[in-house]
């Protein structure tokens, strides 16, 4: 695989940085991902380290040379992120479960699979524009899909952060089957935490994304998100790749609507599906096939 990747992680204005933003890599395939801890609760940094390490064993564990089922590994390793913060609260007797939320991606045989929880996200940057771009699990999210607030108001909106999923809360999170996209050369895959996306207008993200090769952007960016947030800045990290390959050959591969754009029916049996801390690698796998045939079915009756 050819590409250029970079990242950056800084506490911006906060005492101590509770992201962890890393990436992992074999001849035939990468995972990206940033893990944003939650400040609001106790022991933000550990859940997000717990997610990196996790993720990583299971990369290295399981990437021989490549993922069997790329889909399947964010699907488990992520729900399994959320069952590792409850035992760790439980072992050490904490009195409230640390959490994070996450973003991460793999990427192999010319094709980028991601998955997410929170409001950290990826961008998939295409000759100069947004082609794909997580929607976050945010009160604020619904209330811009609902049409009640324009982009704009989002910043400063004073629900901004309020999270309504994420790893290690009394609820599991409600996960999805991962999104894939076919790469072409020059795209841009972006991982950030909402200390980089939150006070940057999406021309800005573009605008240094094109203008500068990928190291200095990025660079760019984070001191630029600092600057704008000023004394309230959250911590802001980031991973960024550049595909350097031309696209391959069209293979079977799966296209997953994001969670909020399913048919009724798929999002029902995704819930069904929800309490992967009981199902076997076998049952998730099922699981994420019954989904897809859902999507299938109704793709074919529109």
């Amino acid at each position: 695989m050819k590409y250029s990747i970079v990242h950056d992680s800084r506490a911006g204005a906060r005492p101590y940085n509770q992201d962890r933003v890393g990436y992992w890599s074999t001849q035939a395939s990468l995972l990206m991902m940033v893990a944003d801890g939650m400040g609001g609760h106790r022991n933000g940094e550990v859940a997000a380290q717990i997610a990196l390490d996790h993720l990583a064993e299971s990369f290295k564990r399981d990437a021989k040379p490549k993922l069997v089922n790329p889909d399947l590994f964010l699907f488990r390793s992520i729900g399994r992120i959320h069952l590792l913060l409850q035992q760790q609260a439980r072992r050490l007797g904490l009195p409230e479960t640390p959490r994070t939320v996450i973003v991460a991606c793999v990427v192999q045989n010319g094709y980028a699979y991601w998955s997410h929880i929170g409001d950290s996200r990826l961008y998939l940057v295409r000759k100069g524009r947004v082609l794909m771009r997580t929607k976050d699990h945010t009160r604020v999210q619904q209330l811009l899909d609902r049409g009640r607030i324009r982009e704009e108001a989002v910043a400063t909106h004073p629900d901004r952060n309020k999270v309504l999923q994420c790893l290690g809360s009394d609820k599991p999170p409600r996960l999805e089957p991962a999104s894939s996209a076919r790469l072409v050369m020059g795209d841009i895959l972006l991982l950030c935490s909402d200390g980089l996306w939150g006070p940057l207008t999406q021309r800005q993200l573009l605008h240094s994304l094109i203008a500068k090769d990928l190291e200095p952007a990025i660079a760019e960016l984070v001191a630029l998100a600092e600057t704008r947030a000023g004394p309230q800045c959250d911590n802001v990290s980031a991973v960024a790749m550049s595909w350097g390959e031309g696209e391959l050959a069209p293979a079977d591969e799966p296209h997953t609507l994001p969670f909020h754009e399913l048919p009724t029916d798929v999002q029902d049996l995704a819930a069904i599906n929800s309490d992967f801390m009981k199902m076997t690698d076998e049952d998730i796998e099922r699981a994420i096939a019954e989904i897809r045939s859902a999507l299938r079915k109704h793709s074919g009756t529109r």
